[in-house]
Parts: C-alpha cells; structure tokens; sequence
C-alpha cells in the first residue's frame, strides 16, 4: 500500500505540474479518455476531457498549488486520492484561489498498465472544528 500511494501521489504532482506550466502534451497523457471534472456546486457542474484540456490552455490557469492531509486507498487497478488543495488560480480572468477538498479516482490501464486520471471532485472544506470531532465520535473503533 505504501508503494501505491507513493506512486499515485507522484502522479498527482506530476498532473498538477503539467497544469502549472500549461503542459497540455502531459495533461492530456495522464488524463483517461473517460475523465470528467466535477465541481461540488449546486447544482453540479461538470467538464469532460475536451472541455477540461480547453479550458487549461488559457481559461482555468493554475500558477501554484499545495497538496495537505493526502489519504490514498486502493482496489486492484483503482486509487482514491484525497487531500486538501491550496490552489492559486483564475478561471476567465477571474480569481479562483482557494482552500478546496479534492478527490481524484486513478485507474490503472489495461494495455499499458500505467495510471490515469478518471475524475477529479473539487469542493469547499467545512471549516467547522466540530466536525471532525463529531464523525470520529461515531466510530466504532477506537
């Protein structure tokens, strides 16, 4: 499992990188033919892999990012990625900066047996302190 999320995190750098220098070349060969970006708005918004590589040519611009709290799980030839993200961006001009909550699912290919990104989740973290304390009160484990 170690090496798996080893792996899954260096491809999460690597994806956010490639958005950082406008690297559609690298973009492109992470992202799985199948990818869809869902914003967590209401209602939902959703890009697909056209739509997405369009907009991060010049549109949706990324000029830095950092990863927090990274929690990686998987299944076979699939990953979970999930992590707070401090991202330094602007969408149309506008500034989109931000704490988010991302959770990306990686699937591993078939034929080529390399990771791709199938779906990124993007939201906002509840900011409430209680939260926390409130889910970890339900577990059953200790």
């Amino acid at each position: 499992m170690a090496d798996l999320a080893a792996t899954i995190e260096t491809m999460e750098h690597r994806w956010m990188r490639a958005w950082v220098r406008g690297d559609l070349k690298v973009l492109k060969a992470i992202t799985a033919r199948d990818f869809i970006f869902l914003a967590a708005s209401s209602p939902p918004a959703i890009l697909d892999r056209p739509s997405w590589l369009d907009a991060a040519k010049d549109r949706y611009v990324c000029s830095s990012y950092s990863f927090g709290g990274l929690y990686v799980r998987g299944w076979a030839s699939v990953a979970l990625f999930s992590a707070t993200l401090d991202l330094k961006s602007t969408m149309d001009g506008r500034d989109w900066s931000g704490k988010l909550w991302v959770t990306d699912v990686w699937r591993k290919g078939r034929v080529r047996r390399g990771w791709k990104l199938a779906q990124r989740v993007v939201s906002r973290p509840d900011e409430d302190p209680q939260l926390r304390t409130a889910i970890k009160a339900l577990q059953l484990w200790k």
